[in-house]
């Protein structure tokens, strides 16, 4: 049975896996060579500059009496002064906490009162949030606003309510000579990232240096990253997908790494050319989104060899590397709490919907049955369940939330949540997670794998799919699909579409046509929800005929 064997860290001493030491590292090894560019903004950063930036910022933050440990609270879009801040956070031994951009209201109450930062870097456009939850964030002692046109205004609406407030730019101004920096323990805690809860608080998953740093090596691997390569990131960077698995593998590598502000669909392949870009990441419906752009003749006329997605449309898949270019896709199935036990080869065609293999030299990985813990056989749906084989390579655990932490390690043992098999050569398939899993005639339904069949149509531009109770069947389900089409559809040419793609007992009998899917601030989609909502007047149901509601 195969494993992921092509793991080799860039540093294989565990005691430089900080941040402070990879950035100090390239800085001293190649001063002048790129690594930030934010085209927007037009400028950039060698790694020399991003050193001295980085250590101004931790010295800054010291001066207004930060100790070590300090959490700092990072609630801002894309920008050279958000990847400034990590890289000062990181440097000077405090904890960053990045805040996602639509939070507010009772979210992010939630946030402040379980990781009570005492620092707060914020775009100017949301310091009304905070003002809103005054209670809650009064354990900001100050904040740093980031100017996007309205600073001095933010600036002063957060003084007026009894804050210390000051630009962002101050933090830029440099740091003191002679002032020795800090050097942060590998184990010591780093960053606390918010997952996004569909039934409950979101979970601050307390990751430690050294696990920041191996989810990056992991990517440089996976990407076959050298420090000739630029990676191109649109996605936010209080996701880790653009932040531990975008710049961290570029800075370990020594490439140059490409912030855009937001994804766009539409400009996806311009914005790749003009940045020169070889490598890049796409996350949920992003690739989706982009094949369904207009084909163009120029759209392979790029440099871009390796795209991770995460996860791969594989129905798409040899269509979308020939119109780009495209060399190898890569994937992973892993999560903030474990890094990533799977990964798949760079170049290697792989089954279809398969994840990859797992990386046997770092992890312990199994299939369980999720009541009882007893690994299932091969071929065989479980749960995926992780332990780490070396130290400070997975989460701290839940920062704040010592039960949840100890439920999760059940018999010590990460138990992931998520539905997956494993074939007799080793390769891994995402199934579901487990409370989104559907039974219907005592068949098991990946609601994952109708709607990646659902989203090839091309009017289909975002769907969930959800099991319903139709007063048949105890216990069972109906498989009903939430839809938004681009142009009216006919619910029987969703149905037409699904013969001889989905099994015949996955076909959703019910199929609702909607303008937006009710999703957590992190865009997941909230099923919950729509399972509340369940079959509704205007839901066409394939046994009425003719696709009546």
């Amino acid at each position: 049975m195969r494993t992921y064997t092509d793991l080799r860290p860039v540093f294989p001493d565990q005691r430089d896996w900080t941040l402070a030491t990879v950035l100090r590292h390239q800085a001293r090894h190649r001063p002048d060579a790129t690594f930030l560019d934010t085209p927007e903004e037009g400028l950039s950063w060698t790694y020399a500059q991003a050193l001295e930036q980085a250590e101004s910022v931790a010295d800054r933050l010291a001066r207004a009496g930060a100790d070590a440990g300090d959490r700092v609270l990072v609630m801002a879009a894309n920008s050279s002064q958000f990847v400034r801040t990590w890289l000062g956070t990181g440097v000077g031994g405090y904890v960053e906490v990045p805040v996602n951009t639509a939070y507010e209201g009772v979210f992010l109450e939630h946030q402040l009162t379980t990781a009570a930062p005492r620092w707060a870097v914020v775009d100017d456009a949301l310091a009304g949030r905070f003002l809103a939850v005054a209670d809650a964030a009064r354990v900001i002692e100050r904040f740093w606003v980031i100017d996007h046109g309205a600073q001095a205004e933010a600036v002063r609406a957060l003084r007026d309510a009894g804050w210390d407030a000051r630009p962002w730019e101050e933090l830029a101004e440099g740091a003191r000579p002679g002032v020795d920096p800090p050097s942060p323990e590998p184990r010591s805690l780093a960053s606390i990232f918010f997952t996004s809860g569909t039934t409950g608080p979101s979970k601050g998953v307390a990751m430690p240096h050294a696990q920041m740093f191996f989810f990056g090596e992991e990517v440089v691997s996976l990407q076959r990253l050298t420090a000739e390569d630029v990676y191109f990131t649109c996605t936010p960077l209080f996701h880790g997908n653009a932040q531990f698995m975008a710049a961290y593998p570029a800075l370990i590598a020594g490439a140059r790494l490409v912030v855009r502000s937001r994804f766009s669909a539409s400009r996806w392949v311009d914005q790749l050319r003009d940045s020169g870009a070889t490598v890049t990441n796409l996350i949920g419906v992003m690739m989706d989104f982009i094949w369904k752009q207009p084909a163009r003749p120029g759209d392979a006329d790029n440099r871009l060899r390796s795209v991770f997605a995460a996860p791969t449309a594989s129905s798409i898949l040899a269509g979308f590397s020939e119109r780009f270019g495209i060399e190898a896709f890569v994937e992973v199935f892993g999560l903030t709490e474990t890094s990533a036990p799977i990964l798949s080869p760079y170049g290697e065609d792989r089954p279809a919907g398969a994840a990859g293999l797992a990386a046997a030299d770092w992890f312990d990985v199994r299939l369980v049955d999720p009541d009882t813990d007893v690994e299932v056989p091969v071929g065989e749906i479980g749960e995926l369940v992780v332990r780490p084989k070396h130290p400070w390579t997975c989460s701290l655990g839940y920062y704040a939330m010592p039960e949840r932490t100890a439920e999760a390690w059940r018999n010590l043992w990460f138990h992931t949540g998520d539905a997956l098999r494993k074939d007799a050569d080793g390769w891994f398939y995402f199934v579901d997670r487990y409370k989104d899993a559907l039974r219907r005639r005592g068949e098991n339904i990946s609601s994952y794998e109708v709607e990646q069949a659902l989203l090839g149509y091309e009017a289909v531009v975002e769907c969930a799919v959800i099991g319903v109770d139709a007063g048949v069947e105890a216990g069972e389900d109906e498989v009903m699909a939430c839809v938004i089409a681009s142009r009216d559809v006919k619910p029987q040419e969703l149905w037409d579409w699904c013969t001889g793609r989905v099994p015949a007992f996955a076909v959703p009998r019910f199929i609702r046509f909607v303008d937006e899917l009710p999703k957590t601030p992190s865009e997941r989609v909230r099923k919950a929800a729509l399972r509340a909502e369940g079959v509704t007047p205007d839901t066409h149901d394939r046994l009425a005929g003719a696709g009546g509601a």
